[in-house]
């Protein structure tokens, strides 16, 4: 290990934010990267544990206590070599992974885990500096070809692993630009949009193709596309969301998914024409309705975009502050979370249920909202009841609805093909990743339903490993 009294002597140091009135300003990283002397200090705090919880709760299975250790010693390339045994795109989990691994840390179940993230960053950033990063082209093709269908984390896990192999890998993206969720998803505040190109680039120089604009099942043809590649797999992500099914959602303009509005500040950034209505949060009176990560995307994204007031709706209970009997070591602790967009000015507020949108001529004008209590019943079921007496009406201009995700869309590829899905709308496979059809794959959101990049990731690479395997007999891919 680093150093057998790192984790007495130094304490747990994270990113700092910029100043919250500078960075709305912008759509710039609101992080500021650790020095590599302080990440060396952290990587010092690691105990390098005989049972590391934190390779558990990663699902790729990352060797923290190695790379943490090689950083303390400022063996960076080193490091970088043992971090892409198991992860194809750190420099995406280091910016928006939750971190699990973290809340596996042996030292997070009665101090403060080692800066795992911070550490897995750097790594990749100074790896990418230096150099390290470089084209994998295979000494020897396959002669088999395979179609990946979205470039999400997940294809983009699968394709660098399938290339690795020597297999010709193909990848259509139906928007105009590859990244799927990682490009239109998520605010450039999180993740800046020259972190992908940079990836990108090195993959295309693997050999690996691109064909954006390319929605297959519509503008390309879903038969050609299983007649011309040897397999095809698909990672379209799980695209429907879920809606506000109340009285007036259909009545007035100014409701809007989550997804298209963040989307359409995305390519607004990237000078890319929008053809469809713009939505905007500027000088308006804002409700997200949702308490997850994305509804926290579109506080920030209104905040700078000029919106009057903010707040965020959460039908569950507000967390707890610290670990609990429900979330004891080595789970993920779902503590309450506030994130850099929730610095930057808005109001939350939990066990809040809507009924009903109310407005004039057409427009929106308020929300009628009540509070609800949740109990257990005889089974330990939990159960939500309206609290009496508690109706509030709220003033509001533009509804964002960030509730997540149902399943992939189905018209296209999927109803082409006539594959069998599960009971909650996803993509079935067998434990495989193959679908009901024989040459066709499924991995990541689509097969899983909605999840964490990092998943997205295990996702791709496990079925590169089963796809690999399918097309040679045998398989050196660790997944």
């Amino acid at each position: 290990m680093g150093k057998v009294t790192g984790f007495k002597e130094y304490n747990r140091e994270v990113s700092a934010s910029r100043p919250i009135e500078e960075r709305i300003k912008d759509y710039k990283d609101v992080h500021v990267r650790l020095s590599n002397d302080k990440l060396k200090v952290q990587g010092a705090r690691c105990m390098e544990c005989g049972t590391p919880f934190c390779s558990w709760g990663c699902p790729l299975g990352n060797l923290m206590p190695d790379f943490n250790d090689m950083v303390y010693r400022d063996e960076w390339k080193k490091a970088y070599e043992r971090i892409s045994l198991t992860s194809s795109l750190p420099e995406f989990t280091g910016r928006v992974c939750p971190a699990l691994c973290e809340g596996s840390c042996t030292l997070g179940d009665n101090s403060d885990a080692v800066s795992i993230k911070e550490i897995e960053l750097g790594i990749i950033e100074e790896a990418f500096e230096k150099g390290w990063v470089k084209p994998n082209i295979p000494k020897v093709r396959t002669g088999k070809r395979v179609a990946v269908i979205g470039s999400g984390p997940s294809g983009l896990a699968a394709a660098i692993e399938l290339n690795s192999v020597g297999h010709s890998v193909v990848v259509f993206e139906r928007a105009d630009k590859v990244g799927g969720l990682l490009r239109y998803g998520i605010p450039d505040f999180k993740l800046e949009k020259h972190v992908i190109d940079r990836r990108i680039d090195v993959m295309e120089k693997s050999g690996i193709q691109f064909k954006t604009s390319s929605n297959v099942g519509f503008n390309v043809s879903t038969q050609e596309v299983v007649k011309e590649f040897d397999v095809v797999l698909l990672t379209g992500g799980s695209t429907i969301p879920r809606d506000l099914k109340v009285k007036g959602r259909d009545d007035y303009k100014g409701v809007y998914f989550a997804v298209d509005y963040l989307k359409q500040q995305n390519m607004r950034n990237s000078e890319t024409k929008i053809e469809e209505e713009e939505i905007t949060a500027k000088d308006k009176i804002v409700v997200v309705v949702g308490g997850g990560d994305t509804g926290s995307d579109c506080i920030g994204t209104a905040i700078r975009q000029g919106a009057k007031a903010v707040y965020q709706y959460e039908i569950m209970p507000k967390p707890p502050t610290e670990r609990d009997d429900t979330m004891p070591w080595p789970l993920f602790p779902r503590v309450f979370k506030t994130t850099t967009s929730h610095e930057e000015g808005c109001e939350r507020l939990f066990c809040v249920s809507t009924k009903e949108l109310k407005g004039k001529d057409g427009k929106l004008e308020s929300l009628k909202g009540v509070k609800v209590k949740w109990e257990k019943d005889e089974n330990g079921r939990m159960s939500m009841k309206e609290v009496e007496g508690s109706e509030f009406e709220q003033k509001v201009d533009l509804i964002l609805i960030a509730m997540g995700f149902l399943h992939p869309q189905h018209k296209g590829i999927v109803e082409d093909l006539n594959l069998k899905l599960d009971q909650r709308g996803n993509v079935f496979t067998d434990e495989n990743f193959m679908t009901s059809h024989d040459n066709v794959f499924a991995a990541g959101d689509m097969r899983k339903g909605q999840s964490l990049v990092v998943w997205a990731m295990h996702e791709g690479r496990g079925a590169a490993k089963a796809i690999d395997e399918y097309l040679m007999g045998e398989t050196s891919l660790r997944g």
